[in-house]
């Protein structure tokens, strides 16, 4: 059987920015040419095991997930999910703002809101519900993987019906950094990134485009299909 396609809808810096390249070169990845860079050598000195931490969230690219990966039903085409995401991000004019800071999120390092924003969860939100009948039924396969057992009953709600447990009200904003580590190991990666990041001096990010990403199998990195920039912006 060919390998079926994966589709996700993210946000993903735009490539101009400095936030795109911090990103890509700690994950040795950059989605939007889909080519390989090299780590910082500063980062590998000190962490001669730095791919082995960045080698999950390197096969998705520098990114914040708003719809989750999922294929392609039978009735629709690529051509018409860009278009979907096309109208939506011309019809959309609540532009999120947040103040960025890398921190800890379930074990993880990332990139991550000092606070709360209702605009943020309101766009995921949007997304989710928007671009949800393109998403193919989740197999009984799919459904085990995300281990149902471990989830909140609000969250094997959302699992059944969206195909992905932390969205809505359990949407947490996060571009990934590193694999979940041990406290002992992550609190100084912790503070080196922070002061990585620190000197990007971002002292705001706004949220200003949604980007179409496509895994062509399993096996495959996922790339930037088409991004578009939010009316509101």
């Amino acid at each position: 059987m060919a390998d079926v396609p994966r589709y996700a809808i993210y946000y993903a810096p735009a490539p101009e920015m400095a936030l795109a390249a911090f990103g890509a070169d700690l994950l040795g990845y950059d989605a939007w040419t889909g080519s390989e860079r090299p780590f910082p050598s500063e980062v590998v000195d000190a962490l001669p095991d730095w791919a082995e931490l960045t080698a999950d969230a390197r096969k998705y690219g520098f990114h914040a997930t708003l719809k989750a990966p999922f294929p392609l039903n039978d009735a629709s085409t690529e051509a018409e999910l860009c278009a979907a995401c096309a109208a939506f991000a011309a019809a959309w004019k609540t532009v999120p703002i947040i103040r960025p800071v890398v921190d800890a999120i379930s074990g993880f390092i990332a990139v991550i809101p000092g606070e709360g924003s209702p605009d943020l969860q309101q766009l995921a939100a949007a997304c989710v519900e928007t671009f949800e009948p393109f998403r193919a039924p989740m197999s009984a396969d799919d459904r085990a993987r995300r281990k149902p057992d471990l989830l909140t009953p609000r969250q094997r709600d959302h699992l059944d019906r969206w195909g992905y447990p932390y969205v809505m009200d359990d949407f947490r904003f996060h571009m990934t950094l590193t694999c979940r580590l041990s406290d002992e190991r992550r609190r100084p990666i912790l503070a080196m990134l922070q002061d990585r990041f620190a000197a990007l001096g971002l002292a705001k990010l706004v949220i200003d485009r949604i980007a179409l990403f496509r895994q062509p199998s399993p096996a495959s990195r996922f790339s930037i299909v088409e991004s578009w920039p939010i009316a509101g912006s």
